[in-house]
């Protein structure tokens, strides 16, 4: 068990007998995602590899509780944010979205913004390279898909989602490991950087 600073108490596994596997709980996959995304931006970071980090959504704080430390207790978004992610590697602007699906079928597009969207097609405009990261939960896998594949996708309005068969068709899996724990770079060199420029 796991004691939080805040006092909550979360089982993340269960040791059991020998005969029995370990349970796992994944009520918060989705997070996981974006938590071992950061652990490998912050390897590459560490290594001198790209600088890219995780973009902050402005909150303006009303009120704040002190009776028991510092904590928020009234707050609200000055503005919507963006994409989740922005840096720069190899001297290119990059911008990405990072998504998660518990589907077996699709990735739906309600979950992509307008202003996502139009922010992805600024970056493009303006030469930088902009993607989504997406995990597929089902086949334990994650795609780097190009952003405007899913402009495109997500302006059709031809479907609510888009297939995993056309994620895995047109998307470039990124490995999986330990250290980092996604192999983000080497996914964008293959997108977008030619062998003659790597």
């Amino acid at each position: 068990m796991i004691n939080y600073p805040n006092g909550s108490k979360n089982i993340l596994i269960k040791n059991k007998t020998k005969t029995q596997k370990e349970d796992i709980v994944y009520k918060n996959r989705g997070m996981d995602f974006e938590n071992d995304i950061n652990l490998s931006l912050n390897y590459f970071a560490e290594n001198n590899l790209a600088l890219i980090l995780k973009r902050t959504t402005p909150i303006n704080v009303v009120r704040v509780d002190y009776s028991h430390g510092a904590r928020i207790v009234d707050a609200y978004f000055e503005k919507q944010s963006t994409t989740d992610y922005n840096g720069v590697y190899r001297g290119k602007y990059i911008d990405f979205e990072a998504k998660n699906s518990k589907s077996k079928t699709s990735l739906p597009l309600h979950n992509i913004t307008p202003h996502q969207i139009n922010h992805l097609e600024k970056v493009i405009k303006h030469g930088g390279i902009a993607f989504f990261m997406i995990s597929l939960e089902s086949l334990d896998k994650v795609y780097l898909l190009d952003a405007s594949f899913v402009i495109s996708f997500y302006k059709s309005k031809e479907r609510a989602s888009i297939p995993v068969s056309e994620i895995t068709r047109n998307g470039i899996e990124v490995e999986q490991g330990y250290m980092p724990r996604y192999q983000i770079l080497k996914a964008i060199d293959e997108a977008y950087f030619h062998e003659k420029d790597i």
